[in-house]
Parts: C-alpha cells; sequence; structure tokens
C-alpha cells in the first residue's frame, strides 16, 4: 500500500497542473491548498477502493487458490487411490492366477494318480484272469489224467477180463497188466 502512494506522489509531482501554467508559475510542484487537498482526496479514493476493491478481490483470490490447492490434494489422493486399487487388483489378479495354478496341478495330480490306480487295477485284474485260467487249465489237465487213468483202468480190466476168459497163464497176466501201467505212465 506504501508503494501505491509513493507512485501517486510521484505521479503528481511530476504533473503540472494546467492553472499552474496559465500563471505562469514554472515548477514541479507548487505548494498550495490544492495540492494538499488533491493529496487528501486522492489517498481517501485510494483507501475507499483499498477498502472496497482490492480486500474482496483478495478474498476472492485467495478463496480461489485455496479452492484450488483443496482440488489438487483431492486428486492427489484420488491418485494415490487409484495406485492403491490398481495393486490391490493386480494382487488378486496374481493369487487367482496361482491359485488357479494350483488347482491345475492338484487336478493333474490327481488325474495322474488315478489313471496310475487304474492302470495298476487293470494289470491286478489281468494277472488274476491269467491265473485262473492257469488254475483252471491245471484242473482240467488234471481231470483229463484222471479221466484217462480210469479210461485205461477199464480198458485193462476189460482186457484182463477177456484174458483171465481166455485162462492166460500167470506171467502172462503180469506182462499185461504192467504194460498198461507203463502206458498209463506215459500217459501222465
Amino acid at each position: 500500500m506504501i508503494g501505491v502512494l509513493a507512485i501517486a506522489a510521484l505521479l503528481l509531482g511530476s504533473m503540472s497542473s494546467p492553472a499552474l501554467a496559465s500563471e505562469g508559475g514554472g515548477g514541479l510542484i507548487n505548494l498550495d491548498k490544492s495540492l494538499f487537498v488533491q493529496a487528501i482526496n486522492f489517498g481517501l479514493l485510494l483507501a475507499i477502493l483499498v477498502k472496497l476493491l482490492y480486500k474482496p478481490l483478495m478474498t476472492k483470490m485467495e478463496e480461489r487458490t485455496q479452492a484450488i490447492r483443496k482440488s489438487l490434494e483431492e486428486a492427489q489422493a484420488a491418485r494415490a487411490e487409484a495406485q492403491r486399487e490398481r495393486e490391490e487388483h493386480a494382487g488378486r489378479l496374481q493369487a487367482a492366477y496361482s491359485e488357479a495354478q494350483a488347482i491345475r496341478a492338484t487336478a493333474l495330480k490327481e488325474a495322474a494318480e488315478e489313471q496310475r490306480k487304474l492302470v495298476e487295477g487293470a494289470r491286478t485284474e489281468a494277472a488274476r484272469l491269467v491265473e485262473s485260467a492257469r488254475n483252471e487249465m491245471a484242473q482240467d489237465g488234471r481231470r483229463a489224467r484222471q479221466e484217462l487213468r480210469q479210461e485205461v483202468a477199464d480198458l485193462a480190466t476189460s482186457v484182463a477180463e477177456r484174458l483171465i476168459r481166455k485162462s492166460l497163464r500167470d506171467e502172462d497176466h503180469r506182462r499185461i497188466v504192467q504194460d498198461a501201467i507203463a502206458q498209463v505212465d506215459k500217459v501222465n
């Protein structure tokens, strides 16, 4: 404010008033009553303008500055919040990806284990079927040998009966029975 008053006084002093120029006095500043009245009027006008225009203008400018500062702070806070949310979402996405990978790995492991169990079960079943077939074949072989022995025995008995009927000697009977037994042993 003092700077404004100093500039105003300098301007007033440098201007020569038209009334003084017509009287023939030629100085820069004429010290008469009108100069003081003009200085007082200028000071009052300046005080009124400062009071009515300058202070409200400065108040409005300060309010505007505060509003802009507040908007900038809010924008900064919103930017920080958006960055935090972006990082949080990225973390969630990474966690979901990791969880999906873990689920996939678990599923693959379970599938491999199930496949291994199925293959093992099939092998066990095949081995059981092969063993069962072998046992059945062995039983069939034993049964066939038993039947063959029975037939040989029946045949031997019938041969012996025929021979006995023909009255063979004892030695002939023994030789026939031994031949029949030897044949049965060869079959087995």
